[in-house]
């Protein structure tokens, strides 16, 4: 299946997230700081005005305690627009209000979704600037400077424990939906309570990182503070209905449903109690059916055994006439079977002759037997000529390799839809990937820990290797940097624990090596210094194999993805491909050896792999079916041949060449069916050249065998025509009824969906019966021929040569021994003891009890057969896949991307499709991503792991005026990008100096929408402002990168967009029946969805069309079976 490498990649496609909120940063303590001598209860300012700023040009504030002021009607009117609780005197001025508004618009665009949390965040730290009692709940603690020039340089922030907790609760479930993940992840810095929340938002910034210019510290202890009281203002809730927040955002809110409950345990079907035990009942229905079964057979054997003494058990299975062989008939009499005489019991009544297609055949197959061998020489010139032409088709052979045509049916829905996908959004990305673990001192010991310095340091020597590589693409010379996936067009989004130091060697001994990757593991979503190169966070779990839970330090195994551009068509992703060649033959014989020196074990794998690896098998296997081949002509020339010294001389009696042409003919059968079935153009599969030979050729041997041993058995005072007649005619029914069981069977296999299945069943049932045409017309006449050779003393192998042979007898049929041949071993063996033996009654209920005891074991274990085809089967042995695919299943921990797709969404507010989708404030409790945020909770059923990324969601929150540095415009009507980006903040200037988006206002005032909505006309004139906004710290919401191809906008004007997609996880899924259970629940969840919303939606993922088969293969198995065991019932029928 070649997407392995989906586990580790879930890409982050999070490059919105490039420059997160590092935010309001803080320490919490439980003990207090020292109180400066400053005024302390209502209507008194802690601090006010700025006085000064840091090295950085961050402003600090005054530490002087001052009665608030009253603001002019133009400055109240603006500090209502963000702090609408404060009405009157304030205890800031415009430029303090003005770096208030600055630094809390980086965090508004993650919480826009939910009002309610919004307004809980802006009103805190409205409080802590502007707040007119901002003396009874802050304390100055430490000051910089003297007198006059003094600033703040850290402070007491008092709240109670019930005010922190319901600020936190309003805002924990708050979804960031680029990410997939919680906001407080990159607002709280990942925090579990409101303690650890706070304590991030109030620390310190360092130079030129965003967040407060001075120390905050939250406290909850007011016992050793007189005068103080603590902040208690009033929190909305996040179920509050004038502040509604979203299902997704606000899971208890009273307007949502209820968490999916637990999964009923699986149905494992009908069981019943027996001795204390739950057996199935279908177990409990054989059991039952074999003990009437042997009550059956013991009744029988005691009503028919008889006396031993009446009774011969030598008796044979044939009695013959004369000399203990086996009669044969006259030449031209009727072809009847013997009558059978017993030894010493009365003879059994004679038979009333053959069933009618059998003599009827027997007729035929004597008359086409000696029509052979009198025109042998004509029979195989045409029988070659007519092989030949058969096998030029091999002209027009191609094989496929390619896994999607090898296991995906034509008429696949998975397959119908990852072709939508393909064409109306983007293919998912290629996957190269290297997985470094460490190795268990012995079984019983644990494998090392991989984060260390010595480690990172030959990950960094390795990468520096793998960026060298380059192939060689119609003389253009590609490296991993022309091809790779560049969300934002800058540098690779590489997967890797490197990316913590910006994937640059130099930083790694500046950041103090494996310590900041592991500082990095807890915050790298909140940490500046954590950002990878190309601008957006890694997740730990993507990088990391190994570990449980969250301790990422523990992990054994460093994963690295290098996600490359996709294209659909095959020439497209040439270069591609040309690059993976040169990349896997680096690791080989470079990169491994790296890893071996170092202790460590290295698997790898790339795009094209297991397409490249199938067709390694198919020229690998050529020597082994040419061996094949050689040994069972050994075999054939040996079994075939009279080793009899007293008749004649071994190289007179051996049928070496016959042994070989008989192999031949086995070989042309299955190259004359490759040939057919290409001129019709029918693709070849790898399977068939290496199954079918070995297939065909066991066959085929049986059948020679049967034919040889036939005429050796035939009376040789009958002349060689005769002979290969009556020959033919013994055992030519036989040989039609199975071969034409064996085509009937693979015929079956035909009409099964898989391609891989269908062209093997279809290729095997061609190949059977061209080689039994072959054994009845070609075969036959080499017999023909080898028999007079041998007759006349010519030397095998040598026809020319001939030798004189004693006991010789000249007859009007040519020379001839008068010595009858003795029967073989074998033959010795099966009449005289194998078959009397199962004559016995009691043996003959035994087998028969035994047989029916497997065939109800049989029956009763099948529920027990797990579905599914490890991928590894199909692969050489020795490929280097067969360990990567271990080290997937060992050491991943995320697992492959699943995108919700959403057919023909009409965005006009007549539809409300909207609401039903979004998940934000005023969305439908029942959308889509609401229900997909529903399942994400309940993960061992729904095997969703996190909410979706929704581009809708965070256009409607870009969109909105609350979310006021992102949806921009000039005066002119043209988009003004936010303050930090240029033009605004042109490059290698600090950001805020330049005048030129001053005058830039919100794209709509908020009577400008509809119920928070935006018209048709500003959805179309506003989406491709946002797909091609980049993100950033003043609007981290901007889709550029993210939401790039997310959307399908081809015609999107008429108010219709075709397609769109919301990116989520599957739990980390190990076993087949991981990806199988997937498959079934991601189908069930949309099938409902689609019908609840009516709005056509259907999962997909990549694995999904090589599992998509394994949901229906239990009908698909029963009417295989049925139709075999009705085509072969049918064909048993004729011959009785």
């Amino acid at each position: 299946m070649g997407k392995a490498g989906w586990f580790a990649c879930g890409l982050l496609l999070l490059v919105q997230a490039a420059v997160l909120v590092r935010g309001f940063e803080s320490i919490i303590s439980t003990s207090e700081g020292p109180l400066l001598e400053s005024g302390h209860g209502k209507d008194t300012c802690a601090m006010y005005d700025l006085c000064g700023s840091r090295p950085d040009g961050k402003e600090l504030n005054c530490p002087d305690p001052s009665p608030p002021v009253t603001p002019d009607e133009a400055f109240s009117l603006k500090i209502q627009s963000l702090c609408p609780m404060l009405t009157g005197d304030v205890c800031c001025t415009q430029a303090q209000f003005g770096l208030l508004r600055a630094q809390v618009q980086q965090a508004v665009p993650f919480l826009t979704g939910c009002p309610a949390c919004l307004r809980n965040f802006l009103n805190l730290f409205c409080e802590l600037a502007c707040s007119p009692n901002q003396g009874q709940f802050i304390n100055v603690t430490a000051v910089e400077g003297k007198h006059k020039k003094s600033t703040v340089a850290a402070v007491d922030f008092f709240v109670t424990e019930e005010y922190g907790q319901r600020f936190y609760d309003s805002c924990k479930d708050v979804k960031f939906a680029a990410m997939n993940t919680r906001a407080m992840d990159f607002i709280g810095g990942g925090a579990k309570n409101y303690t650890e929340w706070f304590a991030f938002m109030g620390r310190e910034a360092g130079p030129y990182e965003p967040g407060s210019p001075f120390a905050i510290n939250f406290r909850t202890d007011i016992k050793e503070a007189p005068g103080v009281e603590p902040l208690n203002s009033p929190v909305a809730a996040c179920s509050d209905p004038s502040l509604g927040c979203s299902c997704g955002d606000c899971p208890v809110a009273s307007s949502c449903a209820e968490p999916n409950p637990p999964a009923p345990p699986r149905d494992r079907g009908c069981s019943v109690r027996i001795a204390g035990y739950q057996v199935a009942c279908l177990t409990v229905t054989m059991l039952t059916l074999y003990a009437c079964l042997l009550f059956i057979i013991f009744g029988w054997w005691w009503t028919f055994h008889a006396p031993e003494d009446e009774v011969s058990y030598e008796e044979p299975l044939l009695q013959n006439r004369e000399d203990n062989e086996l009669e044969r008939p006259d030449p031209d009499a009727e072809i009847l079977p013997a009558e059978v005489q017993e030894n010493g019991v009365s003879p059994r009544p004679k038979a009333t002759g053959p069933p009618f297609m059998e003599s009827f055949l027997s007729d035929r197959f004597r008359t086409h037997g000696e029509w052979v061998a009198h025109n042998a020489k004509m029979v195989l010139a045409v029988a070659l000529a007519i092989t030949v032409v058969l096998c030029l088709g091999l002209i027009r052979l191609n094989v496929e390799t390619r896994p999607e045509k090898l296991w995906v049916s034509p008429g696949s829905k998975a397959l119908e839809e990852k072709e939508f996908f393909d064409s109306h959004l983007a293919p998912f990305y290629r996957i190269e990937q290297i997985i470094l673990a460490t190795v268990p001192a012995n079984k019983n010991s644990p494998a090392p820990k991989i984060v260390t310095d010595e480690n990172l340091q030959l990950l960094f020597d390795i990468q520096d290797k793998i960026n060298s590589v380059e192939g060689n693409y119609s003389g253009q010379l590609i490296s991993l940097q022309d091809i790779c996936l560049k969300p934002l067009g800058t540098p690779c989004a590489t997967q890797s624990i490197l990316q913590y130091f910006k994937m640059d060697p130099d930083l790694f001994e500046d950041y103090e090596g494996a310590s900041h990757a592991k500082f990095c593991f807890e915050h790298f979503s909140s940490s500046e210094a954590c950002l990878s190169a190309f601008g957006g966070p890694v997740d730990p779990t993507t990088i990391l194999g190994g570990f449980s839970g969250n301790n990422y330090t523990q992990a054994t195994a460093l994963v690295v993805t290098y996600p490359v551009v996709n294209a659909v068509s095959e020439d497209g992703n040439a270069a591609a491909v040309a690059w993976e060649q040169e990349f896997i033959r680096l690791v080989k014989e470079e990169l491994v050896g790296m890893a071996a020196a170092s202790g460590l074990t290295l698997s790898y794998s790339s795009e094209s792999s297991i397409e490249a690896e199938l067709q390694r098998e198919s020229t690998a296997d050529v020597l082994t079916i040419a061996i094949s081949y050689l040994v069972m002509f050994v075999y054939i020339s040996i079994t075939l041949g009279d080793y009899t010294p007293s008749v004649a001389p071994f190289y007179v009696t051996s049928k070496v060449l016959l042994g070989l042409s008989g192999v031949l003919i086995v070989a042309f059968s299955v190259l004359g069916s490759m040939g057919l079935c290409s001129v019709f153009g029918v693709k070849s599969t790898l399977i068939i050249v290496e199954v079918i030979p070995f297939l065909v050729l066991a066959v085929g041997v049986d059948n020679m065998c049967i034919l040889v041993n036939a005429l050796k058995r035939q009376d040789l005072n009958l002349n060689l025509e005769a002979r290969v007649g009556l020959a033919l005619a013994e055992v030519g029914p036989s040989i039609t009824l199975a071969s034409l069981a064996e085509v009937l069977a693979f015929a079956v296999g035909s009409f099964t969906p898989m391609p891989a299945c269908k062209v093997f069943s279809l290729f095997a049932a061609v190949a059977v019966l061209l080689d039994y045409l072959l054994q009845i017309t070609a075969f036959v006449a080499l017999l023909t021929l080898d028999f007079r050779r041998s007759e006349s003393g010519r030397v095998d192998c040598f026809p020319c040569l001939s030798v004189e042979v004693d006991e010789l007898d000249d007859t009007p049929y040519g020379s001839r021994r008068r010595q009858q041949r003795e029967p073989g071993f074998l033959l010795n063996y099966m009449k005289n003891y194998h078959a009397p033996f199962l004559r016995i009654p009691a043996v003959k209920a035994f087998v028969v009890a035994t047989f029916f005891g497997l065939l109800f074991t049989s029956i009763a274990i099948i529920p027990r057969i797990s579905v599914g085809l490890d991928q590894k089967i199909v692969l050489p042995r020795d490929s280097y896949l067969q360990g990567y695919f271990d080290n997937i299943t060992e050491y991943l921990r995320v697992g492959p991307p699943v995108y919700f797709v959403v057919k023909d969404y009409n965005y006009s507010i007549g539809s409300n499709h909207t609401n039903k989708l979004c998940s934000i404030s005023q969305c439908d409790p029942n959308s889509l991503l609401s229900e997909i945020s529903r399942a994400a909770l309940s993960p061992e059923t729904s095997f969703i792991s996190r909410p979706a990324a929704s581009w809708l969601d965070d256009f409607l929150v870009w969109l909105s005026p609350n979310a006021f540095g992102c949806c921009r415009k000039f005066p002119e009507g043209n988009y003004c990008p936010p303050d930090d980006q240029p033009p605004c903040c042109p490059e290698g200037e600090e950001c805020g100096l330049s005048d030129t988006c001053t005058e830039c206002t919100t794209c709509f005032l908020q009577s400008d929408l509809l119920e928070g909505r935006p018209s048709s006309e500003q959805f179309q004139s506003k989406l491709p402002w946002f797909l091609a906004a980049l993100p950033s710290a003043d609007c981290a919401k901007g889709g550029h990168g993210a939401y790039t191809t997310s959307l399908d906008l081809t015609g999107y004007e008429s108010g219709i967009i075709k397609a769109s997609e919301f990116r989520s996880y599957h739990t980390p899924l190990n076993k087949q029946s991981d990806f199988i259970d997937a498959l079934q629940a991601a189908k069930d969840f949309t099938n409902k969805v689609s019908e609840s919303l009516n709005i056509e939606v259907f999962p997909y993922s990549v694995f999904y069309i090589f599992f998509e088969q394994y949901l229906d293969i239990w009908n698909t198995t029963i009417v295989s079976l049925s139709l075999a065991l009705g085509k072969l019932t049918g064909c048993t029928l004729i011959y009785a």
